[in-house]
């Protein structure tokens, strides 16, 4: 019989198939038919610093010092109000959703700086979360900022958290890194658990009639695998963190990819979006058919095959890649 099951951040899953962040994670109806449908475990909807901060005694005065700088920064917090379930009834969605379902419960934690990350992260854990991802999503603008101090920030912040819970943490990573390997490394070493691959860049649009910037939205499709792929196949056997692909997984064939890559699971999000929850069934259905008929026993099996290290030229991984498709499309 195909084996599914696979291993991340410690925990056993009976698929490789992980539900990211999405609003169909704050419901338990929804959470209940992942498990149905073969969903190894869900990521819940990240709780984000500045929610935690406007929960905090302190909020107002850090509001009047951050005045000069951030002249919108009020502007974004009626919304944030109403995202998700606020810092409290986050707590209350993991207590619930461990309640509902046997799969792993993954909590999330979206900011930049320690701040009440620390004690949401205790809580987290004392709530029943199996796991945590710290969303590492930051836009620095500032050019005074170093990336060395970037990553130096972002390691502290991981070896704090890992000292503050005694689950397991994941990191969720921008591919915009001038070194990644090596920040990597630098978080592997931090203590990291798990890497997430990678964090899609959401940039607002310009509205030409409003003269305005407003937010901006779109789904994935399987052709922002590729990077992921790149970047996991390139690490894999360098760290002691598993790895997980995220953006761009909405098929079998993208499943398969990315456990030769070297992942551990693969996190879906824009497929459910789009097809409905139960469509991770049929994606699993086409997993097990095409191993059946390659004669792979297990996802185990396959994980880490084309990764760079086991690819029969390293080299296409590199620079050679780069020349071969440039010049393939000339000679068409």
């Amino acid at each position: 019989m195909t084996d599914l099951s696979t291993n991340y951040l410690g925990l056993n899953l009976k698929s490789p198939i992980v539900a990211s962040a999405s609003p169909l994670c704050e419901s338990i109806g929804d959470i209940r038919r992942m498990e149905d449908s073969g969903i190894a475990a869900v990521v819940l909807p990240s709780l984000f610093e500045e929610q935690l901060r406007l929960e905090s005694e302190g909020f107002d005065a850090d509001l009047s010092r951050g005045e000069s700088s951030f002249g919108e920064f009020l502007n974004f917090f009626p919304d944030l109000r109403n995202y998700n379930l606020g810092p409290e009834g986050y707590l209350e969605l993991i207590r619930w959703a461990k309640q509902a379902v046997a799969i792993p419960v993954i909590g999330s934690l979206n900011g930049v700086s320690l701040g009440g990350w620390l004690r949401y992260a205790s809580l987290m854990q004392q709530a029943g979360a199996d796991a945590l991802e710290l969303n590492l999503y930051n836009v620095v603008v500032d050019p005074s900022v170093s990336s060395a101090k970037i990553e130096q920030d972002y390691c502290e912040i991981v070896s704090q958290v890992k000292g503050a819970v005694s689950i397991p943490v994941a990191v969720k990573l921008s591919p915009f890194f001038a070194a990644l390997p090596h920040f990597a490394q630098q978080l592997d070493e931090a203590g990291a658990d798990a890497l997430v691959l990678f964090n899609r860049f959401y940039q607002p649009q310009f509205d030409l009639e409003a003269l305005d910037v407003v937010p901006s939205i779109t789904l994935s499709t399987s052709e922002e695998l590729l990077l992921r792929l790149h970047w996991v196949a390139i690490l894999h056997d360098q760290l002691h963190a598993n790895l997980a692909v995220t953006g761009g997984v909405h098929t079998a064939e993208d499943v398969l990819k990315s456990m030769m890559a070297g992942a551990r699971v693969a996190m879906m999000t824009s497929a459910l979006l789009k097809h409905g929850v139960e469509y991770a069934r049929f994606v699993l259905d086409q997993l097990k058919h095409w191993m059946e008929e390659r004669e792979y026993d297990s996802i185990r099996q396959m994980q880490g095959s084309m990764s760079r290290r086991a690819a029969p030229r390293p080299s296409a991984f590199e620079r050679v890649n780069y020349m071969r498709v440039l010049s393939s499309y000339v000679g068409r």
